[in-house]
């Protein structure tokens, strides 16, 4: 019998662990540091006016959480959901996107449901590109795109998104060589973070540009209702040919504040819709049903809490930018989405910017960089806090007499 006791698992192990490969090629949280810096303000007993954050700051509406409350109660969700998810959401998502875009979808071939867009945005990778395969990436865009490249093995090439570009990406400027490799390119309007937004013959050029080098496209639609002056925000599948090369990814998250309901979906291209749904037969059995029946209420009840919604960013984002000129700091104005794109004063770059108003004027935002390198001159700020508070902060970095 062996005589030595055995050493528990954990930190002080001697038992060796060693990451898979898989594990050390994931990106550096860039935000965890952030958020660390803020938490460490707040804990020391500052008022920090915290407008880096991308988390909707409103709760779900009530008729939503009363369907969750009521659909739990009822026996059928308290077993394994269907793998590919009811039917009847489906249904929803398909009859939501033929009244707000004029869009047809097959709920059953053409709509897979997910466990939040990001999850999704993730599988992507995995589904399509294998170790050294190339994707076309936005510059600035959300990291998890990185991630989803990162755990696939997969090499990126970056397409700038720059001001005098309206922040689209330009296909001609990509190399020849990039557009025969490319297998898969993201894209995302509105635009996390510069609030931009994309009109329909972008999409048609698109279309265009992935048929020709065959390239596939995910279209990432996070922030799909959210548009300004009276503006919808357009949809890569309103136009001709997008389900031929690709999917648009659609969620719950910012249209109705359900961002901790993980109610995400993948649209389009019937074959990749068919390789999600694999490839998460094999890792989840579907959403909790009742979430799924909430979910189905919130696709296919009024509206009006959507439009409401809207009106409220777009007030806050009126706010904001008349507070900005007061202090005479110049900036686009945002087109969609729930953030603001501001480009930080001379003699900063992004990060030290962000650093300098936390310590000073106790405000937090997100500096550019994080969201790659052509997004260095700039800090992300989110209309996710209340008109007083915006105000109050812009205020505070006025004093700092930077502009």
């Amino acid at each position: 019998m062996n005589s030595r006791s055995p050493q528990p698992f954990g930190g002080n192990s001697s038992f060796p662990i060693e990451p898979a490969e898989i594990m050390k090629r994931l990106p550096t949280q860039f935000f965890a540091s952030l958020v660390e810096r803020v938490n460490h303000e707040i804990a020391s007993g500052h008022d920090v006016i915290n407008l880096g954050q991308g988390n909707p700051d409103r709760p779900t509406p009530d008729h939503i959480v009363a369907a969750a409350q009521t659909a739990a109660s009822n026996p059928l969700y308290h077993k394994y959901s269907p793998f590919q998810g009811y039917h009847f959401l489906k249904e929803a998502v398909a009859k939501r996107y033929q009244e707000d875009y004029g869009v047809t979808l097959d709920p059953e071939k053409e709509i897979a449901i997910l466990f939040g867009g990001k999850t999704g945005l993730v599988q992507i990778s995995q589904i399509l590109l294998n170790p050294g395969d190339l994707c076309l990436v936005p510059d600035p865009g959300y990291p998890d795109y990185w991630s989803g490249a990162a755990l696939a093995g997969a090499e990126m090439s970056f397409m700038p998104l720059r001001a005098e570009n309206h922040y689209l990406p330009d296909y001609d400027a990509i190399s020849p060589r990039d557009r025969e490799r490319a297998k898969l390119m993201f894209l995302n309007y509105p635009n996390n973070p510069t609030a931009a937004t994309a009109p329909l013959s972008f999409y048609e050029d698109t279309v265009n540009f992935a048929a020709k080098h065959g390239i596939v496209v995910a279209s990432d639609f996070a922030y799909g209702a959210i548009g300004f002056d009276g503006n919808r925000p357009i949809s890569f599948l309103q136009a001709e040919g997008s389900k031929e090369v690709g999917v648009e990814y659609y969620t719950l998250s910012k249209t109705y504040n359900m961002a901790g309901w993980r109610v995400a979906f993948a649209l389009g291209n019937e074959k990749i819709v068919s390789l999600i749904n694999l490839l998460q037969d094999h890792i989840y059995v579907s959403l909790f049903g009742a979430i799924q029946e909430a979910a189905k209420v919130a696709l296919t009840s009024s509206q009006q809490n959507v439009s409401d919604l809207i009106s409220t960013y777009e007030s806050r984002r009126n706010v904001l930018f008349t507070a900005l000129d007061e202090i005479g700091w110049e900036a686009e104005k945002s087109k969609g989405s729930f953030f603001a794109w501001l480009p930080v004063p001379k003699g900063h770059d992004s990060d030290s910017f962000a650093k300098l108003l936390l310590e000073k004027a106790k405000v937090a935002v997100a500096p550019g960089i994080g969201f790659g390198r052509h997004g260095e001159g700039f800090i992300r700020v989110g209309l996710l806090s209340e008109e007083e508070r915006m105000r109050e902060a812009v205020l505070r970095i006025g004093k700092l007499g930077l502009f």
